[in-house]
């Protein structure tokens, strides 16, 4: 990935430096606080997160984009504290992230994710299940045995964006049965599913490092909107994204009938393609062969979806919650070096592939 030029000084900043800064600071804690977990819930967290393979042998695995350590650890830094104050905050919110990501997979049912089997395949729903629960728990821990007045504020933070988190899974699935959703109510549960931890990991190594609420309050608007513009390019991606780069089965969405932001844009949109899809999907509702639905009957939808205009809207809006993510920082006193490491950050949001 080539570094990124800001806007407004034209500076660089190595966009794959500092998700790696994020990923090696964060590893190694990480890794000593799943090792406490009892076996074999153990084993199987390390399998999720990639470091065994399902045989419990070394792996190498895919370890995801790193954006959430990368943003806590920055954060951190608009204080004046080192990288590493951020480090336990980094630690909480992958665990909380992954707790969903388990669960998810599991109601979702799906079965790859990073190009490999789910827990819930490998290991069975049970362990999906506890494994998930543990490592909300952990996620207190590893914030609460800091002992000190900013390791309760971050948790107080975090355990609220993990209740909007558990909210926007609850809207998801809700959504997936009923024929209509409004863009708003869309909106609203990506702001809670994704926007909310990434509000958190945005903000909780300042507040770990004694900022005051109203810096806080900053970080968590730009790392909420930053959530939305990640959901919107998620939300494309599981339509129209390479399986290869995404590590999901084409028409992901499609084939779990999410009301993600194309699909509601363009029922919302009016025409003749609008209506036709909204036909289409009502009568998808209705059948029980609906995982037997052939690639060119998933690509037809994929079309009509686009010809209503859902792709270039959800665009759009990934873009405008990009913008409102980066003005959000002027609210702020920090070091440009540090406003323009979160302004590279949120630019690889926009248009990663993966």
């Amino acid at each position: 990935m080539p570094p990124v030029p800001t806007a407004d000084r034209r500076t660089t900043v190595d966009v794959t430096a500092l998700l790696e800064r994020g990923r090696t600071l964060t590893a190694p804690v990480l890794r000593a606080a799943v090792d406490r977990l009892a076996p074999p819930m153990d084993t199987v967290a390390a399998y999720h997160f990639g470091w065994i393979d399902a045989a419990g042998n070394p792996a190498a695995g895919d370890g995801g984009k790193a954006v959430r350590p990368a943003l806590a650890v920055l954060s951190a830094e608009v204080t004046g504290a080192a990288p590493e104050t951020g480090v336990p905050g980094a630690v909480a919110v992958e665990l909380v992230h992954n707790f969903s990501l388990l669960h998810d997979d599991l109601m979702d049912g799906d079965e790859q994710r990073r190009h490999r089997d789910t827990v819930w395949k490998v290991h069975g729903p049970a362990q999906a299940i506890l494994v998930g629960d543990a490592l909300f728990a952990l996620a207190n821990e590893v914030l609460l045995e800091l002992g000190t007045v900013e390791a309760g504020r971050a948790t107080r933070r975090l355990t609220s964006a993990t209740r909007a988190l558990i909210d926007g899974q609850a809207q998801d699935i809700s959504y997936e049965h009923r024929d209509r959703v409004t863009v708003e109510e869309c909106l609203e549960m990506e702001g809670n599913k994704t926007g909310a931890l990434l509000a958190s990991a945005s903000s909780i190594g300042a507040v770990l490092g004694g900022a005051d609420e109203h810096t806080a309050d900053v970080l968590e608007k730009y790392g909420y909107h930053l959530g939305l513009a990640f959901q919107a390019v998620d939300d494309l991606l599981g339509i129209w994204g390479d399986p290869d780069a995404t590590g999901k089965q084409t028409w992901s969405d499609l084939r779990q009938r999410k009301k993600s932001l194309p699909v509601v844009a363009a029922l919302a949109a009016g025409g003749p393609a609008s209506e036709h899809l909204g036909e289409i999907l009502a009568a998808d509702a209705k059948t029980s062969d609906f995982a037997n639905f052939s690639e060119e009957e998933f690509a037809a939808r994929a079309a009509l979806i686009e010809e209503a205009g859902g792709r270039e809207w959800t665009a759009d809006e990934a873009r405008r919650q990009h913008t409102i993510a980066i003005e959000a920082l002027d609210a702020v006193d920090m070091p440009h070096r540090v406003r323009d490491m979160f302004t590279a950050l949120a630019d690889f949001v926009v248009v990663r592939k993966r």
